[in-house]
């Protein structure tokens, strides 16, 4: 993933594309896979850096979604939990088995729970997640020890999956790039080729580094923008109807002594319909996540006051001390780009389906969809793909039993498992330059040689590339992140050769993206 070696390609290209994949999300990243490994020659292109938006902001959690078994959605809790089980054998050091506790206030929710949990079992059919359980009141103490006593007279456990989800992204484009897919981030879609017959022939990009317009031919085009997928249809059609019901939903991140062992909790239901989880990860709690329907779509969503009091007051409810916002690190926010098709004005349960529809001009566009079932949207909007461009292509989806690039088994008590077979390869640089292991700061994992690996393996090209998506840190704690800026753009500017001006330009867009992050100081 060197960005030069790729814009070269683009450069080089005498004929179209297969495909070309506006978005650099899990959707976009999932098809570039996909097509790559079917012998399809693909071009990604994402407007600003790989995963920027809600692909790096989710709940964290590989799941089947135990909120639509009560919704009677078995078929996509079904699906869900098949790719669940893929996921975390395509890449292990990745996705994980995590206990969740659900406390029970009587016997009848401990009944209730239980009985829809055994279905949860029953649709995971030869699944290598462990079986939920229900226990008496001093397990579940055990269990989430900071679980206030007068929440639980019992509790039933049950078990699904956590993950990194940028560095899934990250690695799914590597994945990508082994098989030949080129990939490159911060060259934004302005507009559409179109031939004779008025048909999409292929993309008018912008190179956002050297500011280059690019005219990109290709058999097929396939819109996978996410949250913005409708500004994209627009460019095709301008008075197309959207598609997107967007929601914004927000996380806290809190220290871990508000839940130190490794079980989660699930709070079932809220005031406001919804199940918020507290879920351990990188040695830090999160609390998540509100649904907040919103009119416009941005890169940068900033969560609300009545977000973050939401949270906390339900974190209060079940956790002991009670959590106040001088306690929260850092608060992060995504956008669903949730798919209209009912009569509901609660985006809440709004469809998680995905849906593939396409233009008359023919343009395929993919959204909705969730982080676990990305690999099947992939496999169906590939195959359709295939179907209406006439591509020549005899490979069948191969992406059910593809190793993820990293993949290998985590080693224990290692805080920096997420990179995989990786870490040997980051070791040996920091052997042969020892001051690159040391720590940025003491609350974060992150060294120089994550730095130097992120801009020469993994495309990173900005400070928040690397402190938000390459390495958590923006996530983690949003303060120290913002201190040690100045230090990654030193460290990013020799790698890459940029001037004083850069370093400067760099921090100050940085400290505007964490201002996103940064908890505030009250509470209106």
């Amino acid at each position: 993933m060197n960005r030069a070696a790729h814009e070269a390609r683009i450069r080089e290209r005498t004929k179209p594309w297969d495909i070309v994949v506006i978005g650099g999300g899990a959707t976009g990243a999932a098809i570039a896979m996909d097509a790559a490994t079917r012998n399809l020659d693909i071009l990604l292109l994402e407007q600003a850096d790989f995963g920027n938006g809600t692909s790096s902001r989710s709940t964290k959690l590989v799941h089947g979604g135990v909120r639509y078994l009560r919704q009677g959605n078995l078929t996509l809790v079904r699906d869900a939990l098949r790719e669940r089980t893929i996921l975390r054998k395509n890449a292990p050091h990745l996705v994980h088995d995590i206990p969740f506790l659900i406390p029970c206030e009587n016997l009848w929710q401990r009944i209730f729970y239980g009985l829809g949990l055994k279905l949860y079992d029953f649709l995971a059919v030869r699944d290598c997640f462990g079986k939920s359980k229900g226990v008496n009141s001093e397990k579940a103490l055990e269990l989430v020890s900071s679980l206030r006593p007068d929440r639980t007279a019992s509790g039933v456990v049950y078990h699904d999956g956590q993950f990194d989800d940028a560095r899934l992204l990250i690695n799914m484009l590597q994945t990508a790039a082994e098989h030949h897919a080129s990939l490159m981030n911060y060259i934004s879609v302005e507009g559409f080729l179109y031939d004779n017959q008025s048909k999409v022939s292929g993309v008018i990009a912008v190179d956002q580094e050297s500011l280059e317009t690019l005219h990109i031919e290709a058999s097929c085009v396939i819109n996978a923008a996410g949250p913005f997928c409708d500004q994209v249809r627009q460019l095709d059609q301008p008075k197309c109807q959207p598609m997107i019901a967007p929601s914004q939903g927000i996380h806290l991140v809190l220290p871990r002594t508000f839940l130190p062992g490794r079980t989660a909790m699930i709070v079932p239901k809220t005031s406001d319909g919804r199940v918020v989880f507290i879920i351990p990860w990188h040695d830090r709690a999160i609390v998540g996540t509100t649904d907040t329907p919103i009119s416009t779509t941005t890169l940068e969503p900033t969560p609300t006051a009545s977000e973050i009091s939401f949270l906390l007051d339900t974190t209060t409810d079940y956790l002991s001390p009670a959590a106040r916002l001088d306690d929260v690190l850092s608060v992060f926010t995504g956008i669903r780009p949730l798919v209209k098709g009912d009569k509901s004005s609660k985006t809440a349960s709004l469809s998680r389906d995905h849906v593939i529809r396409d233009s008359a001009t023919g343009l395929i566009t993919i959204a909705g969809g969730k982080w676990t079932t990305v690999r099947k949207m992939a496999e169906d909007c590939v195959d359709h793909a295939i179907r209406t461009s006439d591509l020549r292509t005899t490979e069948l989806c191969q992406t059910q039993s593809l190793p993820l690039h990293g993949a290998s088994e985590p080693i224990k008590q290692d805080e920096r498992n997420y990179y995989g077979s990786d870490l040997a390869s980051i070791r040996q640089l920091e052997a042969s330059h020892p001051d690159m292991a040391q720590r940025l700061t003491p609350s974060l994992s992150i060294r120089e040689s994550d730095i130097i690996w992120a801009i020469r393996h993994e495309m990173a090209r900005t400070v928040d590339d690397v402190l938000s998506r390459r390495t958590r840190s923006l996530l983690l704690d949003s303060r120290a992140a913002v201190a040690i800026a100045p230090r990654v753009a030193t460290i990013m500017a020799a790698e890459l050769n940029r001037d004083t001006a850069w370093q400067e330009k760099q921090i100050e867009h940085f400290n505007a993206i964490a201002q996103h992050h940064l908890p505030p100081t009250q509470l209106h």
